[in-house]
């Protein structure tokens, strides 16, 4: 029995200490916009990541104690690492759900989620990155894709059945004039 009451303080007293840091960290929004790199990885944050599994528990705090309070099913799909604790990352995905997840269910390969500026536009997918190139499809919102490459304005993008250049504002997983390798 008094094992069982020490391991439940220890869990509530890490509840507390994630509680206090994500305190500290939405209550200082400017201080965190400031932050250049995560405090654990030393990698960009915010930064695109992707899922590396087809079941991806997300879970309301930083522990395996939070209960999960929805599950991925698709590998692949990006997601938007906005903070760090321990081995957990907070993620947001293309509709700006927030959660957290564990590290190793993460994966730094670069996809995207296709995204019309109107909800049910087809986007086109270029030979070329120009406007002008000639029109190798037209790719449906949510279609998911690896991105090759962008220069800032065009990205090249591979998936199930196509591959070519999109104009970036297009994409769901690459921020505004990044330039990805």
């Amino acid at each position: 029995m008094l094992a069982s009451a020490r391991h439940g303080a220890r869990r509530r007293a890490g509840a507390l200490l994630a509680a206090i840091w994500l305190f500290g960290a939405a209550g200082s929004a400017g201080a965190a916009s400031e932050l250049a790199t995560g405090p654990v990885s030393g990698l960009p944050i915010p930064r695109f990541v992707s899922l590396k599994s087809d079941r991806t528990n997300v879970r309301g705090g930083p522990n395996k104690e939070q209960e999960v309070r929805w599950v991925y099913t698709r590998a692949g799909m990006p997601v938007e690492v906005t903070a760090e604790f321990e081995n957990w990352r907070r993620i947001r995905d293309w509709e700006g759900a927030e959660g957290w997840v564990y590290h190793s269910l993460l994966s730094g390969r670069r996809t995207a989620m296709i995204v019309p500026s109107k909800k049910d536009d087809l986007v086109p997918l270029y030979q070329e990155p120009d406007p002008t190139a000639g029109v190798l499809a037209r790719l449906q919102a949510g279609v998911l894709a690896q991105i090759k490459n962008c220069n800032g304005h065009w990205c090249e993008i591979v998936g199930k059945g196509f591959a070519g250049y999109i104009v970036q504002e297009r994409l769901w997983g690459a921020y505004p004039n990044e330039k990805v390798e």
